[in-house]
């Protein structure tokens, strides 16, 4: 009926592109679109206008679309309004913000969950690396109580009443090694809520030293030689348990890391303790990471000898404790040594 009437009348009414205009923004506004630029032309088939709009001067970028309103004449309406983009996006601009809200808070949540994952992956492994170390710091004691009794059985005692003592003795104080070890435990956990307590005592450090020493002799599993440089005498103040446990450590890394005859020498006095092997060395580059917890050395050839890289960040940690310090040098191919300075204010 519309496209009749413009057949009819358009030859006698002319076009009012205010009315068009008009009425085009009152059917968008219905729809809540608002348009920034909005005018109507009346244009022939081929696009030429026929009838302009004042308003319109030819702008681009703007979006338009026809509408026939006179088929026999090939008559059409032609709108041209701003891109509807701004208008989308701000009817869109609450599900955008509840989108990237939801965005976030799923980042958030794999981001917590990784780390949650990720720490208890790293305390799993802490628990089984500690049990492994504590599992390799048992063996030593039990070695040599078993090669002390083994003497004592298979060897003629009876007639030697100061060998069998010997025997005894060593294995009594690997016994109490044992215990010591256990008290450890403790003594790590304890560590953990800050709450460790070190039982100072005086000791003569030659004595000390030469009943580790001598224990250590009896591990049978290497041809071992432990010389002891250590004045008469020579007394310090430390934690007897842990000195030992410290000790015994730098030892016993000097024996696993080193070739099938060990010669270790341990020279001291009142200012500071040193042990010196003959083993495999240390790469320079991998000196400063020795005392961090879980480094292990490289040493391509030698990565048959089993470790955790616990034993020299448990040795520094309470060395750090006592208020002492050590420091390592080495030769690689040739020597190592570790000095334990009972001050930190030596050098």
């Amino acid at each position: 009926m519309s496209r009749q009437f413009h057949a009819i009348m358009d030859r006698y009414i002319p076009y009012d592109m205010e009315v068009m205009d008009s009425v085009l923004y009152n059917q968008l506004s219905n729809r809540f679109i608002y348009p920034d630029f909005l005018c109507v032309e009346v244009v022939n088939s081929n696009d030429s206008v026929i009838c302009g709009n004042p308003k319109f001067n030819g702008e681009s970028g703007l979006d338009s679309f026809s509408f026939n309103i006179n088929p026999d004449e090939g008559i059409y309406y032609k709108a041209y309004m701003t891109p509807l983009t701004r208008h989308i996006l701000s009817q869109m601009f609450g599900i955008i913000i509840t989108v990237f809200l939801l965005m976030v808070a799923f980042s958030l949540a794999f981001w917590y969950l990784f780390r949650t994952v990720s720490r208890l992956r790293t305390i799993e492994e802490m628990k089984d690396d500690f049990v492994s170390n504590m599992t390799h710091e048992l063996k030593t004691p039990i070695a040599i109580a078993y090669s002390a009794n083994d003497a004592l059985l298979n060897y003629d005692t009876t007639n030697d009443p100061d060998k069998k003592t010997k025997y005894l003795t060593i294995a009594n104080k690997q016994l109490k090694r044992l215990g010591e070890l256990v008290e450890n435990i403790l003594a790590m956990s304890m560590e953990r809520r800050k709450t460790m307590k070190l039982r100072p005592e005086d000791i003569q450090l030659r004595e000390f030293v030469e009943e580790i020493a001598a224990a250590q002799r009896m591990r049978g599993d290497k041809d071992i030689t432990i010389n002891v440089n250590i004045p008469e005498n020579t007394t310090i103040e430390a934690d007897r348990a842990h000195l030992a446990n410290v000790l015994n450590n730098l030892i016993d890394n000097a024996i696993k890391y080193s070739r099938d005859s060990v010669e270790i020498t341990v020279t001291g006095d009142s200012h500071d303790l040193s042990v010196r092997d003959n083993g495999i060395g240390i790469p320079s580059k991998s000196i400063p990471y020795l005392f961090n917890k879980f480094y292990r050395v490289p040493h391509g050839n030698r990565q048959d000898v089993r470790g955790y890289g616990i034993g020299l960040y448990y040795v520094k940690s309470i060395l750090d404790k006592m208020g002492w310090d050590i420091d390592a040098k080495s030769t690689e191919g040739e020597s190592s040594v570790f000095t334990i300075k009972f001050s930190k204010d030596e050098q």
